[in-house]
């Protein structure tokens, strides 16, 4: 009987796509006036019908057969014409389809260009419509054509039938975030897992470093030692090192290599590592020196598929012209605070929140059919827009909808595989909202650091600079389609501070100071920098090495010793909450610790930061939501330690999940 159905369904696709190729020939053949389709003679209104049902059929015939080498020579083209060259690709076939069957009179290539585009306009539309809005048809869909191809690779599959390990991360979500989305609604699936038992919701606490990197390292190596922030000054190569440069990460990955991966022998999707897996799609570390259509990428794989590439296409439109139209709204209604989301961000958006989210959750979908362990993937839409939109705000939520849709079909696949899994769902950061720090004292960080050394800004230095990159999507983006290598040196003058942002923590490295520079160093050198810091009402507090080999923690009115906690005038931790101070003492005994390590002021009765990039939602740093992620986990496992605080403990309660049987 099941066989019976997967041959009907596989009809039905056809037969729509056919039927719709067939009607978009006819009314092609009556508004174009270049393009005319064979009559039968005597047949009326119905004389093409014939001929357009012919048409569609060779065209829908070599679609298939050509299709896979189309594609692969598109995706080596290049990211940038990817989406573009997909409806190309339909111009070709159809291009050739007419001199297979000539049915079709034109007078010139433009109109048949036109018949072509609008023959894959039309049936992409209708045809990705409806698997954009059906996600049960879309899993169906693909789990039937994963299980086709497992049957035919069988000998490479592992016959083991105990518990998988599948750990879903929806990047930066905070724990607060989703336990309100869950009463009101938002996330029914995550709801459901939660509401019926199955499994238990618990926060777990970030280091300082409240950012993808240092949480993915903790958590799929079990080490984010010398992981100040996203991106930090190296004294050692004179370069800046960020988490979004497959070559950075990379060789974060070599210096953890005697370190047992919580992905060994798995599968890594969508992460900034590879945890030690065998399998890798979208890893931003082994991105370096690969093309779109290589193996590292992961693009080839999916986009091979014609369903694929036309149902994300248009959902990848659709997206662009949502952002749009949503950024506008919150334009004219003023809606505070905001930031600009013009130039290519809509396209960033649109990446992260479909291109990356289809490919990978294909992937997983395939690895949940085929038995693989563990998984470990990440979900990264609704952090990108949060940093855009805000936290909670209508179009960030829409986006976490999706994402949990995402997750309750991984989860119903999971439920018809061979293999049993345990799932476990997982953020590695909150976020914390608030008007930009540039954008409340009409200055950024950099600039500001910049005068008070009594230097002049370098041109060119807002890339790398305290103003910041608006949000790791667009590096991630540009890591997955363009792929960057190699460290990146800063503009100015050696003598000049560089300056970096995490969110709202910054990172002040002086280049000619020896090794770690002191506050007396800084204050020979630079004597208002640290009076002018510690007074700027924006300006939480700042970690500092003393001459003495301890360091101190300096805000307005007073300090705190790091080793013993000795408090002198006013404590500038005070408003960010136990635990504080355990954090900045790991830190400071990071060997890349920056010079100078500044927290913006977070208001506890507000709930907000000032972040040092241009973000509305952050993270990186201290003060609210963003240091407390959350794990949900089947409720038949061992509890995790309560509280559960730092990314490395994260990874000693995944790796006991793993090897249980």
């Amino acid at each position: 009987m099941r066989t019976v159905r997967t041959a009907a369904r596989t009809v039905t696709e056809f037969l729509v796509l056919w039927l719709t190729s067939a009607v978009a020939l006819v009314l092609t053949d009556l508004v174009l006036p270049g393009v005319e389709l064979t009559a039968v003679p005597g047949g009326g209104p119905f004389a093409t019908i014939p001929a357009a049902l012919s048409l569609a059929l060779v065209f829908g015939v070599l679609s298939v057969t050509l299709w896979p080498l189309l594609m692969r020579a598109i995706l080596w083209a290049g990211p940038a014409l990817l989406f573009v060259l997909t409806f190309v690709g339909n111009w070709l076939i159809m291009m050739l389809a007419v001199q297979v069957v000539p049915l079709a009179r034109y007078e010139n290539a433009s109109d048949l260009f036109v018949l072509a585009i609008t023959l894959s306009a039309f049936g992409s539309v209708a045809i990705g419509a409806i698997a954009a809005r059906r996600d049960d048809t879309y899993r169906l869909m693909v789990v039937r054509r994963n299980r086709s191809r497992l049957r035919r690779a069988s000998a490479g599959v592992a016959s083991d039938e105990s518990p998988g390990l599948l750990c879903i991360q929806i990047d930066g979500l905070g724990h607060d975030v989703l336990h309100r989305a869950i009463r009101d609604g938002v996330t029914e699936h995550l709801a459901g897992l939660v509401r019926s038992g199955s499994h238990t919701m618990v926060p777990w606490y970030t280091d300082w470093s409240s950012q993808t990197g240092a949480s993915q390292l903790g958590i799929l190596y079990g080490d984010n030692r010398n992981v100040p922030a996203f991106r930090w000054y190296d004294k050692t190569r004179g370069a800046v090192a960020v988490f979004s440069n497959p070559a950075d990460n990379a060789a974060r990955e070599v210096e953890r290599a005697h370190r047992d991966g919580l992905l060994t022998g798995g599968a890594s999707r969508g992460n900034l590592f590879t945890g030690g897996a065998d399998d890798n799609v979208l890893v931003v570390s082994r991105m370096r020196g690969a093309r779109m259509g290589g193996g590292a990428t992961g693009y080839a794989d999916y986009f091979l598929d014609p369903a694929n590439a036309v149902r994300t296409t248009v959902r990848l439109v659709a997206e662009v012209i949502r952002e749009v139209r949503q950024a506008h709204h919150a334009h004219r209604a003023d809606i505070i605070p905001r930031i600009r989301r013009g130039g290519i961000y809509p396209l960033v958006r649109a990446f992260t929140t479909v291109v990356e989210t289809d490919v990978v959750t294909a992937a997983v979908i395939g690895d949940v059919i085929g038995g693989r362990s563990p998984v470990y993937v990440d979900l990264v839409g609704y952090d990108e827009v949060s940093h855009h939109s805000g936290i909670e705000r209508p179009e960030t939520l829409h986006v976490l909808r999706t994402l949990d849709a995402q997750v309750g079909m991984i989860v119903a696949v999971a439920a018809q595989a061979r293999r049993p899994y345990r799932i476990v769902v997982l953020s590695d950061h909150g976020q914390s909202q608030g008007a930009t720090f540039s954008q409340t004292y009409g200055h950024t960080l950099e600039e500001f650091v910049l005068q008070a050394c009594d230097r002049a800004p370098a041109r060119g230095t807002g890339s790398l600079g305290s103003r910041g990159r608006g949000a790791e999507g667009l590096g991630y983006a540009e890591a997955s389609l363009h792929v960057r290598t190699g460290g990146t040196a800063p503009a100015g003058p050696l003598d000049n501070p560089v300056v970096l942002a995490s969110g709202n923590l910054g990172l002040v490295s002086f280049p000619l100071a020896p090794g770690r520079a002191t506050t007396s160093w800084i204050a020979e050198h630079h004597p208002g920098l640290l009076p002018a810091l510690t007074e700027h009402p924006g300006i939480g507090f700042v970690l500092a090495a003393r001459d003495d080999g301890g360091s101190v923690v300096l805000g307005r009115g007073g300090s705190v010793d790091v080793d013993s906690g000795e408090v002198t005038g006013r404590d500038p931790l005070a408003d960010f909450g136990p635990g504080t101070l355990d954090r900045i003492r790991r830190t400071d005994r990071f060997d890349n610790v920056a010079d100078l390590m500044i927290n913006g002021r977070y208001r506890p009765d507000t709930g907000e930061v000032a972040a040092f990039e241009e973000q509305v939602g952050s993270h990186g740093g201290l003060g609210g939501p963003q240091t407390t992620p959350f794990l949900l986990y089947p409720s038949t496992l061992p509890a995790p330690p309560d509280p559960l605080r730092g990314a490395e403990c994260v990874h000693a309660v995944l790796s006991r999940w793993r090897d249980l049987r």
